[in-house]
């Protein structure tokens, strides 16, 4: 099998081209409208890097909890502002999202972005009270998955859902593509960050994955699923550029089974 095409997924999309430009316009209206409410609190810092900063926006009522959204990218692209827009399903639901950045690879090791998403966790959390409920996509999905294994125990406590999109949760594969030269994957971070590899987190996930993406994302879902032995939704029609439409729309399914609503 090859590897590089396996897990490549804008070579099987059509029009793949647009679909960043698009997020980033989408996420920087997204940010000025609700700059004008104030509803934006832009740049809170979790660390000392540049990127080390998250994005927190907050509903118009008290927050009812806390919703951390983490990007994806293979840890190598894109940052919070690409995303912005995304915040809004939950956000007009009553809950706050925060949407941190983090270092990327090469510069940092995968076990590096893991420690950092999870201080940004924190760093949310301490700003808003409340239930907390985790969704990445893509490398995203991994990192919030790798949250039931590094979060403190108090702060797990107040995890009510975890929700991997499309998640990469066997690190081993990569090992063998040619992004490796930058995201420099051995044997040890492989297993050690590898989702499958770690026990459950105590609270409720739910694996979601496009019926449209590679064989590759869908077989990763479905073994974390089976591992995990939690829930799998397979989202039909859906690839892996589109399957984060719904985290956009308050009465979309996705936003739904987050929240538990």
């Amino acid at each position: 099998m090859d590897l590089d095409d396996a897990y490549a997924n804008a070579t099987h999309i059509p029009g793949a081209e647009a679909y960043p430009p698009r997020w980033a316009a989408e996420a920087e209206a997204y940010r000025k409208r609700l700059g004008v409410t104030g509803k934006a609190r832009l740049g809170l810092m979790y660390g000392h890097g540049t990127r080390q900063a998250l994005d927190l926006f907050l509903p118009d009522t008290p927050p009812r909890g806390l919703v951390v959204f983490v990007h994806g990218g293979y840890w190598l692209r894109f940052d919070r502002s690409d995303w912005s827009h995304l915040a809004e399903g939950a956000r007009a639901q009553g809950w706050a999202v925060a949407m941190p950045s983090y270092d990327l690879c090469p510069r940092v090791r995968i076990s590096d972005i893991t420690r950092q998403v999870a201080q940004a966790v924190a760093v949310a959390a301490a700003e808003v009270p409340g239930p907390i409920r985790l969704t990445g996509h893509s490398a995203g999905g991994h990192l919030v998955a790798r949250m039931g294994a590094v979060l403190e125990p108090e702060l797990l406590a107040r995890v009510a859902h975890i929700l991997p999109i499309s998640p990469v949760a066997d690190l081993r594969p990569l090992m063998q593509t040619s992004m490796n030269a930058d995201l420099r994957i051995d044997a040890g971070e492989a297993r050690a960050e590898s989702p499958i590899y770690a026990p459950p987190p105590p609270s409720p996930v739910t694996v979601w994955v496009g019926g449209d993406e590679r064989p590759a994302f869908l077989a990763q879902a479905r073994k974390l699923s089976e591992v995990w032995d939690c829930g799998l939704v397979v989202d039909e029609g859906k690839h892996h550029f589109d399957v984060i439409d719904g985290l956009a729309d308050p009465e979309s399914r996705m936003v739904a089974k987050l929240l538990d609503r």
